[in-house]
């Protein structure tokens, strides 16, 4: 038998070190699909990412669980829905839910630390307040918050070292708040080179990682799992000269669903409208907002080509299996809103998912997957159990091309932001459905209305449709031990029940029957 043959302490018995998946991840926040060449962007370039889809598995029905930055990192590092891991909130907007993940919470991190890896994180973290990536078995300089900590002392020491220009802004892009006062921060011009960004300078950090775990290869043989997380192109979009004014705002065109005037939709929607301030903004504003964004997602592109090439020229390609996705995306203007919230529209929860694997032929799969699929799929890779991942399903089958039977819909989740309340979702191929328990559902018919501006609940001509949508739903949220469904017991017609949805356990006639054992 050879060495590396050799089942080893602390790895997977009967799996070879060499049989064993390096792993990288490029994360990104808040990234609309629609921005990608891959995936059918005529205007804002993105070589890099679109080479590797070019390269791998480009998944085009990919989703997160949840529009929201905490809950779906959580999801990606746990392989458990928010709903289970139970942080269901970021912190700048939480309003009582918890702040950390649990103590006896499984993580991937930590399992694959224990299992012989070296595991590594650059950038964003964003999963929980007290407890940091190195709690969890990453290697990480912390960086608290929800977007670049532009004073954090090692990127200022970077600034320092290089003889860069200090972080400064100008050309404040804002709207008008309904009290009056100036709203929430969109775009700004960046006063730095693009070498003194804090893009940049994660993109050093992330290379200087790989080049560090190649020594321990050569070392020890261990394999490393790294994840470059970076804030962008989360709002505000502040970006150098280049990319502020990369794109015309002339060749933008306005996303149809700014026609949206919440008409049969639920209140919340117009209300965060008007937080965000969308009505406030010129069209030529808006146009130059998403235009700042487009500039803001080939930056990112641009230092993620760099992160590649590096690990072509360490000599990792072929052994490295690299993934791409984002924890949610973006409205910039859809809908009239900015950010994400209370509002499950495929704008904020379709996203980019692109994975490659050394050796698999590259493809498009069309399967229902989520974010959280991915921490089955790592496990999968480094030749470990998946089950401890409870709601996640390893995606190297499709990545192989294998023919596997899949779901044919994807259940999502929300739990507040900005505005606390609860929504879930189901979505198939051409219907999507969206409990509203505050309001009212929502309906769509994707093949009609692929901008999702009808709210067609209460069309006579879908009521079977939605009726069977919605015992679907019902079903699938008891299954998975959501206790959202208990709530749909009492409201919706979801068919025959077989248990006493007041759950009481004092029903007069059940109480008698348990009492004397008559029929």
């Amino acid at each position: 038998m050879s060495e590396d043959a050799r089942p080893q302490a602390g790895h997977p018995t009967g799996v070879s070190n060499t049989q064993r998946k390096n792993m990288l991840m490029l994360m990104t926040d808040q990234h609309r699909v629609d921005t990608l060449g891959c995936y059918g962007s005529t205007i804002c370039r993105t070589p890099n990412l679109d080479a590797l889809a070019a390269s791998g598995t480009r998944f085009d029905s990919w989703f997160t669980p949840t529009a929201i930055c905490t809950p779906a990192r959580a999801s990606l590092f746990t392989g458990a829905a928010p709903f289970r891991h139970k942080l269901l909130a970021n912190h700048e907007r939480n309003v009582g839910y918890m702040e950390d993940l649990p103590d006896e919470q499984w993580t991937l991190p930590e399992e694959l630390r224990a299992n012989g890896y070296n595991c590594g994180l650059v950038g964003k973290w964003h999963v929980g307040e007290n407890r940091t990536a190195a709690d969890f078995g990453f290697d990480a300089e912390h960086y608290p918050g929800w977007h670049n900590p532009v004073d954090h002392p090692d990127y200022l020491r970077y600034l320092e070292e290089h003889g860069y220009p200090p972080y400064r802004i100008t050309n404040q892009m804002r709207g008008t708040f309904p009290n009056g006062e100036k709203s929430n921060l969109l775009a700004a011009r960046l006063q730095q080179p693009t070498e003194a960004t804090f893009e940049h300078y994660l993109a050093d950090r992330t290379i200087e990682m790989l080049t560090r775990y190649v020594d321990d290869i050569d070392a020890t043989q261990a394999p490393f799992f790294l994840v470059s997380s970076f804030s962008g192109p989360h709002l505000p979009y502040i970006v150098p000269d280049e990319y502020f004014d990369m794109y015309h705002p002339a060749d933008v065109v306005l996303p149809p669903s700014v026609a949206e005037n919440f008409a049969d939709k639920p209140p919340v929607q117009q209300n965060y409208s008007r937080h965000w301030a969308f009505d406030s903004m010129t069209e030529e504003e808006s146009r130059k907002l998403i235009a700042v964004y487009w500039g803001y997602v080939t930056m990112i592109d641009e230092e993620f080509g760099r992160i590649l090439r590096a690990l072509d020229e360490l000599g990792l390609a072929d052994t490295t299996a690299v993934a791409f996705s984002s924890d949610h995306g973006e409205f910039t203007g859809s809908h009239r809103l900015h950010d994400k919230g209370p509002a499950m529209y495929d704008d904020i929860y379709r996203t980019g998912g692109i994975i490659r694997v050394p050796g698999c032929t590259p493809q498009v799969r069309d399967e229902f997957v989520t974010l959280q699929d991915l921490t089955a799929t790592y496990l999968d890779l480094a030749g470990l159990n998946t089950e401890p991942a409870v709601d996640s399903r390893s995606l190297l089958p499709l990545v192989r091309g294998e023919d596997v039977a899949w779901d044919d819909h994807v259940v999502c989740e929300f739990h507040g932001h900005h505005f606390p309340i609860a929504q879930r979702m189901l979505r198939g191929r051409r219907y999507k459905l969206i409990v509203n328990p505050e309001s009212v559902n929502e309906f769509y018919d994707l093949q009609t209305d692929p901008d999702e501006l009808q709210n067609r609940n209460d069309d006579p001509l879908l009521t079977d449709t939605r009726n069977a949508m919605l015992a679907d739903l019902y079903e699938r949220l008891r299954a998975r031990g959501d206790n959202f469904y208990h709530w749909m017991s009492s409201m919706y017609e979801i068919g025959d029940l077989d248990y006493d949805p007041t759950m009481s356990g004092l029903d007069e006639s059940s109480y008698c029957v348990a009492a004397t054992g008559d029929a």
